[in-house]
């Protein structure tokens, strides 16, 4: 049975190649189903809304995630060629890192551990959860019919606690390690273009940022700076016959916080355009280059922008970025696009219903979250290739009129043309027909495709 529109299929059959055929058939159920599912995303669920609740073989599908053999990684680099080819032919390639705890339970779940919650937690309240820690490297691209950037994930790590790795006998890694593990692997499959990662200040390592400096073609690292780092001048020269180690950096520089409080500091006035939302926004800006070095730790030629209000609605900060060339105006723009990670965040867990698979096995742990979050990309992806051919019709209300589309509409847009595509086929296996009157049957339409 055809499960995609022929719109569908050459974005789906670029996956074909890493699994056998018989897993890859039951493979593409589980895909649409999962797409097409609401609620809970366990495979079950799956299985049901592809008509497939009598299935007798049901382990059939429960095996593609924890015993099926193909790789994960493999598809990672599947899904960033298309990803690349489709929305960023050209240029450089910006993507962004962050982690987020999936919250789960159980004494079967080896790699579980305790967190604190970032969504739940605030500076005065402090909330821990269980859970597994998720590292996503996602792409940020701009959407043409969003008319927006989006964050599309496609490569997604677990990253176990410390404890974790001292039941298990190994040594532990930390974020910074799996994040310079990630781009290098990303920097072997896009060898040629300009690479981009923006994060926060939890990937502000000078260990970090040396390791993508030092690659064959550096990745630049837009990211928080500390007010109270500690910047140098660049070493000076060595000296004909000067004794002792190179110097590794010059003469210490004023804080970033002294810079704020001198009123001698030079200020420079920018208008940054859709400023979270608020608009044109003007901004204050001062940039140098320095070089940041803590004992111990690499020398890091950085330059650094401080960030002032002139409205005062949020503290002064300061960003640092390893592309000594960019101008403050553009490593603004790079770092504004990090808070799409938290929209997809919120998206997958919305709309495709990571937190809700149930899965035991050690191997289905490590396959599934990371699939539910590249699923984002690919409807995407599918929804893209069919709105130029449909352009988005948007869903109105009297109350409400709708100017963008969202994933939301995304993935309905995907759905409706999945439905589509299983009506035909059933009708054409049926011989009783059922008149249902067209108002009626789009509202239950609208109703299966923009189900949460």
């Amino acid at each position: 049975m055809n499960l995609l529109p022929e719109a569908f299929v050459p974005l789906i059959l670029a996956f074909a190649p890493l699994f056998s055929q018989l897993v890859w058939t039951s493979a593409m159920v589980l895909v649409v189903g999962a797409i097409l599912a609401p609620g809970k995303r366990t495979v079950s669920a799956v299985l049901r809304v592809m008509g497939l609740h009598q299935e007798q073989h049901f382990q059939t599908y429960h095996r593609v995630l924890s015993r099926a053999v193909w790789s994960s990684r493999q598809a990672s680099r599947v899904l960033l060629q298309q990803l690349v080819g489709v929305l960023a032919p050209s240029g450089a390639l910006v993507m962004g890192i962050d982690d987020t705890i999936e919250r789960r339970w159980g004494k079967r779940i080896a790699a579980r551990g305790i967190y604190r919650d970032p969504v739940r937690s605030s500076e005065s309240h402090f909330v821990r959860t269980s859970g597994l820690r998720w590292l996503s490297l996602m792409l940020l691209v701009p959407i043409p019919w969003a008319h927006r950037v989006w964050a599309l994930p496609f490569l997604t790590v677990l990253a176990p606690s410390q404890r974790h790795g001292q039941a298990c006998g190994h040594r532990h890694k930390t974020l910074t390690n799996w994040a310079r593990q990630m781009l290098t692997q990303v920097r072997r499959w896009v060898p040629h273009r300009p690479l981009v990662l923006v994060a926060d200040s939890s990937f502000a390592a000078l260990d970090l940022l040396e390791a993508l400096r030092q690659l064959p073609q550096p990745v630049q690292v837009v990211t928080r700076l500390r007010l109270d780092a500690a910047l140098y001048h660049p070493a000076p020269e060595r000296q004909a016959q000067q004794m002792g180690r190179p110097r590794k950096v010059g003469k210490r520089l004023p804080t970033l916080k002294a810079l704020i409080e001198n009123p001698y500091t030079p200020w420079e006035t920018i208008v940054v355009s859709d400023w979270y939302g608020q608009g044109d926004y003007s901004l204050q800006v001062a940039s140098h280059t320095a070089v940041w070095y803590h004992t111990g730790l690499p020398a890091v030629p950085i330059r650094w922008v401080l960030i002032r209000d002139p409205k005062a609605q949020f503290p002064p900060q300061a960003l640092l970025c390893t592309d000594l060339s960019a101008q403050p105006s553009q490593i603004l723009h790079w770092f504004r696009q990090r808070w799409q990670i938290e929209v997809t965040f919120a998206e997958v867990r919305a709309h495709l219903g990571v937190e809700t698979q149930r899965q035991w096995s050690k191997l289905a742990i490590l396959r599934t979250t990371p699939a539910l979050l590249a699923l984002f990309s690919i409807v995407v992806l599918l929804a893209h290739q069919q709105q130029l051919q449909h352009p988005f019709v948007l869903p109105k209300a009297a109350w409400y009129q709708k100017l963008k589309p969202t994933f939301v509409d995304a993935l309905a847009l995907v759905r409706q043309q999945l439905w589509q595509m299983r009506t035909s086929q059933i009708s054409a296996v049926e011989s009783d027909t059922v008149k249902v009157p067209r108002h009626l049957f789009n509202a239950w339409s609208d109703l299966l495709c923009y189900a949460a």
